[in-house]
């Protein structure tokens, strides 16, 4: 059995990939195809999922909308036996600045709706990556800035998270939060 669930938050559909509201599930899909993963489509946990070649980590995305996502990683947690302490939700964060990343464990949902579902069915103690998309600025802007793509100008930022991020998935996958916190925040 794996030893950590790593899920990627973001809606179905592909008018939603490249958006800033899908970069965890984004990620999660750009570590599949890198690792030849083959993430499989479960209906029976609504979710496409995948064992990392090494079989520490399960890798996945809700196939539900972001605001619905709770219900799923619910489902997950349930069919693969891993307790709420052992999953990582990646996900956007409008309140850091853009490609800033953030690991932790537990709290609120901050007005994340993804984040208050998974609260509502599973609780708050799992681990969040906090992958920050900026904020447009003004509030009434924000469900059109989460929704749209990065500017090119966004992308090298982004991607530069992106490798941030895979240097503590060796970390992550021996359930190492603190060191992987500590790696993660200094550099």
């Amino acid at each position: 059995m794996p030893n950590i669930c790593i899920i990627g938050l973001g809606n179905p559909g592909a008018q939603y990939n490249g958006t800033r509201h899908n970069i965890g599930k984004d990620w999660v899909k750009n570590i599949a195809t890198d690792s030849s993963l083959e993430l499989q489509s479960k209906k029976k946990i609504e979710a496409s999922i995948a064992e990392s070649p090494d079989n520490k980590i399960l890798w996945g995305y809700p196939n539900k909308y972001v605001n619905e996502s709770g219900h799923s990683i619910n489902k997950i947690i349930k069919h693969s036996k891993f307790n709420l302490e052992q999953v990582v939700i990646i996900h956007d964060d409008l309140d850091l600045p853009l490609g800033n990343l953030k690991l932790k464990i537990g709290g609120g949902h901050g007005g994340h709706n993804g984040l208050r579902s998974i609260i509502s069915h599973s609780g708050q103690s799992f681990i969040r990556l906090r992958v920050g998309i900026g904020h447009p600025g003004n509030k009434v802007d924000v469900t059109n800035w989460v929704l749209g793509k990065f500017k090119p100008t966004e992308k090298d930022s982004m991607l530069e998270s992106f490798y941030k991020f895979n240097n503590i998935i060796e970390l992550l996958s021996d359930n190492d939060i603190q060191n992987a916190q500590i790696k993660l925040h200094t550099e």
